[in-house]
């Protein structure tokens, strides 16, 4: 196994997934082999593989009975086979793997007896070593991969940009983050979007443009996001500047409805969004009826939460909290009433709202959102949509249910 293990070492010099294995026979080594999908353009040149060949090359057999392989990490389904279909006597592995092993973890391959090959199988050979290699390689594939993207998306020196470990395992937000710095109106900032479906929708598709008001970010529409994609539709829901994952300029003096209106429309024009409909949250209303004033044609339909279109916050717990929080402290996460598992989710729930603000100096866009004066009702100068509907909520969140309405809705 140790070997092996230099094999290992040596895929990760080459770039790698370092995984080696080795091939015995009567107590001789007779083959190497190494990870090179990348370097060999081939899907097939796992570690096990290479050995394999190797071996029979050197037996001239592709038989290989007798001898055993020896791999750092468990086989996949397509190694496994091929080592029964050599007639390996007996396959050893170090560290487990539970997304692809076919050798105990996800499948096992070797305990088919229906098979007319047995191979003896043993794992957990210097396991923990095979595992450290394992995990330190994919550790600093990920700081590069961070500092890449850094470099790619600058901070300013007058803004903040929440942890990313704030974000980490939140409940019923799986999706993966894009990122936009390059609009004019960012003028460098980096926004958060979430960008799912179709990238180039079907004739009968449309999109769901879904914005938050002060203070939540995108997050609070993950009940009706699957809802919005199961009927093959796009959903695109951006964090605005000093909310979410977007960066948080340092002072209020920043902020404006104006502005915030230009950064999304540049988003939705470089993003050429079309046929959509323009879900408002809260205090987003402010910003429906000068975004369709500005992108005419774009938007065929108009859905508002929570039945406002001012800065009102439900009587329950999260909105109680979220109205601390709009007045420019942080909230501070309170058990939920209830059983216990109740208020453990709910605490979660609290905990992600939260996530986006570590400290005071975060939350200059809620100060400014909680100092500006609700605009004059849209109905005076929205301009004319095809539709519009507005559902009542019965606290902050807007669920599943009112998704599956909207959808009717609008495709009616």
């Amino acid at each position: 196994m140790r070997l092996a293990l230099a094999q290992a070492h040596a895929a990760a010099q080459a770039g790698e997934v370092p995984v080696g294995a080795v091939v015995v026979k009567d107590g001789a080594l007779i083959a190497t082999g190494r990870n090179a999908p990348i370097a060999a353009h081939d899907p097939s040149a796992h570690a096990e593989i290479v050995a394999l060949r190797a071996a029979a090359q050197r037996l001239g057999n592709y038989r290989l009975e007798g001898c055993t392989l020896y791999v750092t990490l468990e086989p996949c389904a397509m190694c496994s086979g091929a080592m029964l279909h050599a007639r390996l006597a007996r396959v050893v592995f170090g560290a487990a793997d539970p997304k692809t092993g076919a050798a105990g973890s996800v499948l096992n391959l070797f305990a088919q007896s229906a098979l007319n090959h047995q191979t003896q199988l043993q794992g957990g050979v210097l396991a923990q070593e095979c595992a450290a290699l394992l995990r330190g390689f994919f550790a600093a594939r990920r700081s590069q991969q961070r500092a890449q993207f850094v470099a790619a998306h600058p901070l300013r020196d007058d803004a903040l940009r929440t942890p990313p470990e704030r974000f980490a395992d939140l409940p019923a937000y799986p999706w993966q983050p894009r990122y936009v710095s390059d609009l004019p109106a960012l003028g460098g900032l980096r926004l958060h979007y979430l960008d799912l479906g179709p990238q180039a929708s079907p004739p009968a598709a449309r999109t769901w443009l879904c914005l938050h008001g002060s203070p939540g970010w995108s997050y609070l529409y993950r009940h009706m996001i699957p809802a919005f994609l199961a009927t093959g539709d796009r959903v695109l829901a951006p964090d605005l500047i000093g909310f979410g994952k977007s960066d948080k300029p340092k002072k209020e003096q920043l902020h404006s409805l104006p502005w915030h209106r230009q950064v999304l429309q540049e988003l939705v024009e470089q993003l050429d969004i079309t046929r959509a409909v323009l879900v408002l949250h809260g205090t987003a209303a402010w910003l429906g009826p000068p975004l369709l004033e500005a992108l005419p044609g774009r938007f065929e339909g108009v859905l508002v939460l929570q039945g406002t279109w001012g800065n009102k916050l439900p009587a329950s717990a999260p909105g109680r909290w979220l109205a601390r929080h709009a007045k420019g402290g942080r909230g501070q996460v309170a058990p939920g009433a209830g059983s216990k598992a109740a208020g453990a989710a709910a605490c979660e729930e609290w905990a992600a709202y939260d996530a986006p603000f570590p400290d005071r100096g975060y939350c200059a866009a809620l100060r400014a959102w909680r100092s500006w004066q609700e605009p004059a009702a849209p109905a005076a100068h929205a301009p004319a949509v095809r539709r519009r509907l507005v559902l009542r909520l019965d606290d902050f969140e807007p669920g599943a249910a009112l998704a599956a309405q909207a959808v009717e809705y609008f495709a009616a």
